[in-house]
Formats: C-alpha cells, sequence, structure tokens
C-alpha cells in the first residue's frame, strides 16, 4: 500500500465511521472502484482505532463519568442505582454479542462477507430499515392531523433488554455493508429512543469492541502489503477527520433526518450491483492481494 492509498483510506475511514453508511463497505469499495488491492479487515479495524479516540475525546465528559460511578459502584451497593452506573453495565452487556460473534465468524469476515454482492445487499436492506425506523421516529416527534406526538425515550429509559438489543444490532455490522451505526441507530429508534439517545449510545456502545477488534489485529498489522507507516497514517487522519465529523453529525441529527444516508446507500447499492452485473466491476476485486 502506497503512502497516498493510506491517506485516502484513512480520510474514507473518517468520514463514513459514524455516518450510517458503512466504513469497512467504504474502505472495501474505495479499494475496488481505483484498481487498489483491499486493505484488508486487519487495516479497517486497526484504522477505527483513530476513530474511537476521536469518540473517546468528544465524549470524554460522559465517559469519565460513566466509568467513575461504575467504577465506584463495585464496592458501593448504594451506587448501582445510578444511571451513569447502570450505563457501565449495559455498555458491557452490549459489548457481549459483537465479541462473540467477532471471534467465531473471523474467517468469514476476512473472507466471504467482503463480496461485493452481498456488501450491496446489505448497504439497500439496511437502508430500507434505517429509513422506516426513521419515519416511525419522525411519526412520534410530530404527530398528526389525528394523533398527538409521542414521547420517544432516553437514555435514562436503557433497560438491560434494549442494551442487549442494541449489542445485538451493533454485531451485525460484522458484515461490511450494514453500518455499526447504523445499525444501532435503526435498533434504538424502532425501540422508541430518539435520534439523539440512539446516536449516543451506539458511539459510546462501540467503544470497548472497536478498541477490542483493533488491539487483537495488531498481530497482523505489516504483513502482506499494507505495512506499518501507512496504516498508522490513514489512523491518524482517520482520528482528525471522524472527530470533526462526529460533532457535525450530533448537531444533524438534532434537527434533521436520517433520509439522506437513506436515499444515499439504496443508490450506491443499486449501482453497484449495475456494476457488477455488467462484469465492470468483479465482486472480487482486489481480494487477491494479500
Amino acid at each position: 500500500m502506497s503512502w497516498f492509498e493510506s491517506f485516502v483510506l484513512g480520510l474514507v475511514q473518517g468520514l463514513t465511521e459514524f455516518l450510517p453508511i458503512s466504513s469497512s463497505a467504504h474502505l472495501r469499495l474505495t479499494a475496488a472502484f481505483a484498481g487498489w488491492q483491499d486493505p484488508g479487515a486487519a487495516f479497517t479495524a486497526i484504522t477505527q482505532i483513530g476513530t474511537e479516540a476521536a469518540v473517546i475525546i468528544y465524549f470524554r465528559k460522559d465517559i469519565g463519568r460513566i466509568i467513575s460511578a461504575w467504577a465506584r459502584s463495585l464496592f458501593n451497593r448504594e451506587l448501582r442505582h445510578d444511571h451513569d452506573a447502570q450505563m457501565g453495565w449495559l455498555v458491557i452487556v452490549g459489548s457481549i454479542p459483537i465479541g462473540v460473534l467477532g471471534i467465531t465468524l473471523k474467517d468469514a469476515i476476512e473472507g466471504p462477507f467482503r463480496d461485493l454482492r452481498l456488501i450491496a445487499t446489505t448497504l439497500i436492506v439496511m437502508g430500507v430499515v434505517l429509513g422506516i425506523a426513521d419515519r416511525l421516529a419522525a411519526r412520534d416527534e410530530t404527530g398528526g392531523r389525528h394523533r398527538a406526538a409521542k414521547q420517544r425515550k432516553s437514555l435514562t429509559d436503557l433497560s438491560v433488554k434494549d442494551g442487549l438489543l442494541y449489542g445485538v444490532c451493533q454485531a451485525m455490522a460484522l458484515v461490511p455493508g450494514v453500518s455499526r451505526s447504523g445499525a444501532t441507530i435503526s435498533g434504538g429508534l424502532l425501540m422508541g429512543y430518539t435520534r439523539e439517545s440512539a446516536a449516543r449510545y451506539s458511539f459510546l456502545l462501540a467503544i470497548p469492541a472497536v478498541l477490542a477488534s483493533g488491539v487483537f489485529e495488531l498481530k497482523d498489522a505489516g504483513q502482506g502489503h499494507v505495512a506499518w507507516g501507512p496504516t498508522l497514517l490513514a489512523t491518524v487522519i482517520a482520528f482528525v477527520v471522524g472527530y470533526a465529523v462526529i460533532a457535525w453529525f450530533m448537531k444533524f441529527i438534532s434537527h434533521k433526518s436520517f433520509m439522506p444516508f437513506v436515499i444515499y446507500r439504496i443508490l450506491l447499492g443499486i449501482v453497484l450491483f449495475a456494476l457488477v452485473a455488467a462484469g465492470t466491476l468483479s465482486p472480487h476485486a482486489g481480494e487477491t492481494a494479500g
């Protein structure tokens, strides 16, 4: 991998990690469209450490409060009813599904799951799911001619059941094209949470899973065609760009819907199917690489 490729892929990772459009799919597609070798699952996981570092800094006050309350609740039973302490446990519980499936499906994640036809399918299907979830949220928020607006849930209403369901949704993102934020936000909206609450918990829930995945894949860094230097450059760029995207996205969803992302996902999936069907793009483009 050249330095230019790592720069572009780091930029793509930072731009797409927090948007509900799938960063892993866009890294795979960028390489395929440019005629580059597939950077692989290890490169994706390690560069995500950069974007998760951006999450940690952006939500540092929330994270510090949650960790402090959770740690103190281990020794003080009265604090176990504190919302922040409960959030700590819920993030742990919600991280279990992706941890288990990530290990058991490792070979599929690095192989068959990277087929461009599967990515096109997940882009479209999850785009439709996000669209439905977004419309339901909008209907509750605005009401209608014959119905009153409905109060949606905030993170203070988060239960163990909902936390586990969030975790199952996050685990779906092991398939490129699903999108970690897209799946968890869709799940949150369908469970009745506000857009901001669904997005905020989505970002917090991703921290343990992404950091663990990145550390786990460190052993494979520098092997094949992806060297350590370009990987580190891409990670740094992903961090800088990712931080800016988080700040923009949290403001965007406070007064806008997810429909632009829904339309983009569906159109991209259709174009990808058309290119593969026409023989312009191989469903396994770049897979021979390392």
